[in-house]
């Protein structure tokens, strides 16, 4: 999105402004991804991915870390289970390890790896968590990479393969699914800029990955039509576009990382079709796409899921391909650990540009958290964080002020659950609501989960007059 003035196609407009509640049944979670927490990736006939290669090149990750333990959720999961238990929590995000399911990509099934997700099911019903799945979240089986990985047409069919089983076995007790999380984050870290796995640098694969995670999205979503009961969708991460200025050069900057980072994922999904700013971005990079193809990838979706961490301030810079455009500082502004603007209004106003561009589709905010510094090992039975309770405080207060507009937020998931194996960062940042001490696998509670305990237990009316 551009701001201000964010462009609007949907036919209705945002309703008159609502009650300023969290409506009943909201959604208070906490985020995770497999290869960030579980550990043991090779563990009972699990296949490596693309992640636990990355990760073990050296170079690629700060301080040579790696996920081989991480968390230690595969044997502590019901641990952690307990531990949202505990924090009053009513829904878990978590992510399925494809290479445990089937560690080739396709193929040969491992049963101990979907029992392992089975198990976990199983123990955050009886605790009343409701499971939230997502499907694909960056850790692409090594061996399917061997094949072209996401470069590879086939693409869409291995994911669909692996959603058609993974739904048959879970869908029986979970009732939300998300098909990918942060398609942009694959294409433009793991194949433009090579930050992330599988660790490409090329102008030309981004718009090709970008293509077939859309189709695996598609795919999915198709086959859960013919074999689900209940609810898919998308989870992306916006981070909405301000200019540095009203020079003209900074305005239209500004617009081309609004559709490169934005809506290259969202228009294709809820509209049909790519913005058009792509082709000038990416150039003779940019392929055409087939009708039919992106009829697929417009399935109806049930919900979107929004990840929000910060905002971009936009100016234009001949030098940064393929944008010709960078992020720049704001000055007298808190950032996070990972250099990030601590920015809340920008989640409220990308909420609000969600339902004007795209219409009244149920939005759930899927992550939203920051890396603060806390000690190695926790002293006592709690950990202070006022930064990070401050970051919480303000933007659990952001979504309400969305959806006092009329934006339809049905959720609120914090990322994250645990400190965490933070990508090529390693475990230099800490995001977590709970601290891990990773030589001992100690778990602390922080006093931004105590806060957040207290925010799922009132639904919000604590931080509200």
């Amino acid at each position: 999105m551009t701001v201000p003035s964010p462009p609007s196609t949907a036919s209705d407009s945002l309703s008159a402004p609502v009650a300023r509640r969290f409506p009943d049944g909201f959604l208070w979670g906490a985020a995770t991804s497999a290869y960030q927490i579980e550990g043991s990736p090779l563990a009972d006939g699990a296949g490596p991915s693309t992640w636990h290669r990355f990760a073990h090149t050296p170079g690629m990750v700060r301080g040579g870390d790696t996920g081989d333990v991480a968390c230690d959720h595969y044997h502590r999961a019901e641990q952690d289970v307990r531990l949202l238990h505990t924090l009053g929590l009513n829904a878990y995000r978590f992510s399925i390890a494809w290479g445990r399911i089937f560690p080739a990509g396709v193929g040969r099934l491992n049963p101990a790896g979907l029992a392992f997700y089975d198990r976990l099911v199983d123990g955050l019903l009886r605790s009343n968590i409701q499971p939230v799945v997502t499907l694909f979240h960056w850790d692409l089986p090594a061996a399917l990479d061997d094949r072209g990985g996401w470069l590879n047409p086939d693409s869409a069919g291995w994911f669909a393969d692996y959603a058609q089983a993974v739904v048959r076995a879970l869908d029986d007790r979970v009732a939300m699914w998300t098909t990918l999380n942060e398609p942009w984050v694959v294409a433009d870290g793991g194949y433009l800029h090579g930050t992330l796995a599988p660790g490409h640098r090329s102008l030309y694969e981004p718009p090709l990955v970008t293509h077939n995670l859309l189709r695996a999205h598609g795919a999915a979503v198709d086959v859960y039509r013919a074999l689900g009961r209940h609810r898919i969708g998308l989870v992306v991460n916006l981070e909405p576009k301000y200019p540095a200025s009203d020079r003209p050069a900074d305005v239209e900057a500004t617009t081309r990382a609004d559709a490169y980072m934005n809506r290259q994922y969202l228009d294709p999904v809820l509209l049909g079709t790519y913005p058009t700013e792509l082709r000038t971005i990416f150039g003779a990079a940019w392929p055409d796409h087939a009708a039919a193809e992106l009829e697929a990838i417009s399935r109806p979706i049930d919900f979107l899921g929004v990840n929000y961490y910060t905002r971009g301030v936009t100016r234009a810079d001949r030098r940064h391909a393929p944008l010709r455009a960078r992020t720049v500082r704001s000055p007298r502004q808190t950032r996070t650990e990972t250099g990030w603007e601590v920015y809340p209004a920008g989640l409220t106003d990308v909420l609000r540009w969600v339902r004007a561009r795209y219409g009244a589709i149920p939005i759930y905010v899927t992550e939203n958290g920051a890396a603060f510094y806390d000690p190695p090992t926790a002293v006592g039975d709690r950990v202070e964080d006022p930064l990070r309770v401050a970051y919480l405080r303000a933007h659990v207060g952001a979504t309400l002020d969305a959806i006092a507009s009329g934006v339809d937020v049905r959720g609120y998931f914090a990322w994250s659950l645990l400190d965490n194996f933070e990508w090529s960062h390693g475990y230099s940042k800490r995001f977590g609501l709970v601290h891990v001490d990773f030589a001992t696998q100690r778990r602390t509670v922080k006093a931004s989960g105590a806060l957040y305990a207290d925010i799922a237990r009132t639904n919000g009316r604590c931080l509200t007059p």
